[in-house]
């Protein structure tokens, strides 16, 4: 597939068809020229040029959710194929929770329908019962519109936490009796079933907690450079779990109580020394995570992103999410 052109396309040879595993680069720079196209005239920096990171969210939601990643194709002689992908889209669903985590159009073909009609081709049929929900920059008026025509309506702020923890006092010490244990630690303590009986923990925690399952998630999260915890209360009951890496990503986190998050969060940003800064992703009902972690000296980036849904699909007052991208 050929890159982005710049020039401003006719719509009538666009064609829409299910992603490939060669399409997943050229859609990582359909969205670095679209987000560029509109954080530029914000005075915001442009996304840098590697994009590793989000090839293999891509690469993961392929796997997970290939008959919902879709893109936009339009005639080009001169490209190898004789197309071009100028848009795509990429849902996941999780049991009961139809999550839009991508839809990105290049400049040069915007306003012209072309996002609706990618929505439509991922959307769930109404009347299935799932929540339909997505995460949306708040710069973005038209995309916000669109999925609000769907009943996906903006209803609370996801906030962008970036930095290094300056004044660890900030976060309060986990309560007595509980105790964090490293997700390696549980399988290697366990007579050769620890994987099985740190998943079925895991799972029945989102079961319970979060309102679905994800075990595909929890293993691409273990297969980058992220580690969990398992937060145990005093007789040994799962109180909650939470991730952070080297790479500074904190999240997911899930608590039982959420006069847990600001331990668990203190404790997951002591547990890791970043090799840059951290990034954590809070909704803005987890404000007992939100206001240590600005305490501490993290900081908000600013264009805050807004969490849509038709209806809820978890309580995000005890849980931080993965990414902007995945819930």
């Amino acid at each position: 597939m050929t890159a982005p052109t710049g020039r401003r396309q006719d719509r009538a040879s666009i064609r829409f068809r299910a992603a490939t595993g060669d399409d997943i680069p050229v859609c990582a720079e359909v969205w670095r020229v679209a987000i560029n196209d509109y954080i530029v005239r914000l005075n915001q920096p442009e996304v840098p040029d590697d994009l590793s990171i989000i090839q293999r969210h891509y690469r993961h939601l392929h796997a997970t959710d290939p008959e919902r990643f879709v893109v936009a194709t339009q005639d080009d002689p001169d490209a190898p194929a004789g197309e071009r992908i100028v848009g795509f889209t990429v849902a996941a669903v999780r049991q009961r929770v139809w999550f839009l985590s991508m839809l990105f159009v290049l400049p040069e073909v915007q306003a012209q329908g072309l996002g609706r009609d990618l929505l439509r081709r991922v959307l769930p049929a109404d009347g299935d019962g799932m929540a339909r929900a997505t995460a949306t920059d708040s710069a973005q008026p038209i995309s916000n519109a669109l999925y609000a025509l769907h009943g996906i309506v903006p209803r609370t702020p996801l906030l962008s936490l970036i930095g290094n923890v300056q004044r660890p006092g900030a976060f309060a010490a986990l309560p007595s009796g509980v105790t964090a244990v490293p997700f390696e630690e549980i399988v290697a303590r366990s007579n050769g079933d620890g994987h099985r009986q740190l998943a079925r923990t895991v799972e029945a925690l989102d079961r319970e907690l979060l309102g679905f399952e994800r075990p595909h998630d929890h293993r691409y999260l273990r297969e980058q450079d992220r580690h969990g915890w398992l937060y145990l209360g005093p007789a040994g009951d799962a109180l909650g779990y939470g991730y952070s890496s080297a790479s500074g990503r904190v999240g997911p986190v899930l608590v039982r109580d959420d006069l847990l998050l600001d331990s668990v969060l203190g404790h997951l940003l002591a547990a890791v020394e970043p090799r840059g800064a951290f990034i954590v992703w809070v909704p803005g009902a987890a404000d007992r995570a939100l206001v240590p972690g600005l305490r501490s000296g993290l900081r908000l980036e600013p264009f805050p992103l807004l969490l849509c849904w038709d209806r809820p699909p978890t309580d995000f007052g005890r849980y931080l999410p993965i990414s902007p991208g995945l819930l």
